[in-house]
């Protein structure tokens, strides 16, 4: 059974879904996922998807954890995707090659934000999420734009839309987002005054 997370958004949907894969099952795994990437790619409003493998140096709970990034156009046509019986098939082809039936699922920007687990702090308001969620898309987008743009000139608009925004999705959720909230934390999360 899958333990699923869906945040509703206007517009654009991201999700992120992560699998650790057997010891062995790599190639496998991977292979299978790219058939259901291309099989997404067929659906209304799919805008892009990425694997994202381990790290080499990967250990302990990162050892063989994949992630996956699954972008729709709108919440509506994500659900088309999640209901779809070529997901089911795609899922059913992955189950071999995975470590039990559990994933993690995420949908917009809330899994950059989220508490540690175990904590009993509330979830920081939505205007400081805004706030630091653009202190890093801002910056971000800007040096995509210095340096990956401009080989990109000659693409038509929607598939460089398609690469600027998997790219902004990957470098945000590894990279900018989790140093923003490790640095602005007691902006996020500020510490209650004793009474």
């Amino acid at each position: 059974m899958s333990n699923t997370t869906d945040e509703k958004v206007s517009g654009a949907v991201t999700v992120l879904i992560t699998r650790r894969v057997k010891v062995g099952h790599e190639a496998a795994f991977e292979k299978a996922m790219a058939d259901m990437t291309a099989a997404a790619s067929a659906f209304p409003g799919y805008l892009g998807g990425q694997l994202v493998r381990p790290d080499d140096e990967g250990n302990g709970d990162e050892a063989n954890l994949y992630h996956v990034v699954f972008a729709f156009d709108s919440p509506e046509h994500q659900q088309g995707w999640q209901q779809s019986p070529t997901r089911s098939l795609g899922l059913a082809a992955i189950a071999p090659h995975i470590d039990g039936q559990t994933q993690r699922q995420v949908s917009g920007l809330g899994h950059w934000f989220a508490a540690p687990v175990g904590s009993k702090q509330a979830p920081p308001p939505r205007w400081k999420v805004a706030v630091v969620t653009w202190l890093g898309i801002c910056p971000t987008v800007y040096a995509l734009f210095l340096t990956v743009a401009p080989f990109l000139v000659d693409w038509p608009l929607l598939p460089r839309v398609m690469l600027i925004t998997v790219l902004v999705v990957l470098i945000m959720t590894w990279v900018v987002a989790p140093k923003l909230t490790q640095w602005l934390k007691p902006f996020l999360y500020p510490a209650r005054m004793a009474p």
